[in-house]
């Protein structure tokens, strides 16, 4: 069976390797492997403009918004809190665009911390801009427990109290519409969110490509294997050769 097509946005950001210095598209490695080791192929979506959204989203069978900056408080009508990093405009931008779509076609959607804060913004909700005890030092990796509501797509995955890897100073503050939290930390912060069946899309507040438990993203992963199984099912024998056809005459 082929392999689903995951695409995973990146950062966009000065960085150095060997004898270079420039700005360059970036994706920490743990993401793609994550994807990789859930049975997916992985594909970096670097900032475009939004109007190339829709068309990018058609070429793939899941779609996994990564970590990064803050999300830039105008887009959810806030004034920024102190605490609230530079803005990332470029990213905020297609990945809303990106989210727009994915949600408009039906493909499995999976924001990975500031991922699922975007989308939680995207479908109009609120962030809390600074919030203590999730982060455990500047760029290290902490771990705490997450607790699933019973019910939801993310308790089918991860049935149980999990330790996760976590790195945020942001959650959700009012949910989007039609968003639902389907995890929590002790603290009461929503650690999860996700639409109703039959729409696979999730999002989870910490970082799964910095652990090794697969579950989370072989969700997606699967969820879009069988996107794809039942798009490649509907196209009829008729309009399979009416297709091959129409491009042996553009090729005459």
């Amino acid at each position: 069976m082929t392999k689903p097509l995951i695409g995973v946005t990146t950062y966009l950001d000065q960085a150095r390797w060997g004898v270079w210095d420039m700005r360059a598209a970036l994706l920490p490695a743990p993401y793609p492997r994550l994807v990789q080791e859930s049975g997916g192929i992985a594909v970096m979506l670097p900032p475009d403009g939004p109007e190339a959204a829709a068309a990018v989203v058609a070429r793939l069978d899941g779609l996994v918004v990564a970590g990064g900056a803050d999300v830039e408080p105008v887009r959810y009508g806030a004034e920024p809190h102190p605490r609230t990093g530079p803005p990332a405009r470029e990213r905020d931008s297609w990945e809303l665009a990106l989210i727009d779509a994915a949600l408009a076609s039906g493909t499995p959607l999976l924001g990975i911390c500031r991922g699922m804060q975007l989308l939680n913004v995207a479908l109009g909700g609120t962030l809390v801009q600074h919030l203590e005890g999730h982060v455990e030092a500047v760029g290290v990796i902490g771990r705490h427990a997450v607790k699933p509501v019973p019910g939801t797509r993310y308790a089918s995955l991860v049935p149980e109290l999990a330790e996760v890897p976590t790195y945020h100073h942001q959650a959700v503050d009012r949910l989007g519409t039609g968003l639902a939290p389907s995890a929590h930390a002790e603290d009461g912060t929503v650690e999860a969110v996700e639409l109703a069946a039959p729409a696979w899309v999730l999002g989870v507040q910490w970082h799964p490509e910095m652990g090794e438990d697969l579950r989370v993203m072989r969700g997606l992963v699967e969820a879009a294997a069988a996107a794809a199984a039942t798009s490649s099912a509907s196209v009829t024998p008729a309009a399979a050769a009416t297709s091959a056809a129409s491009g042996a005459v553009g090729r005459a």
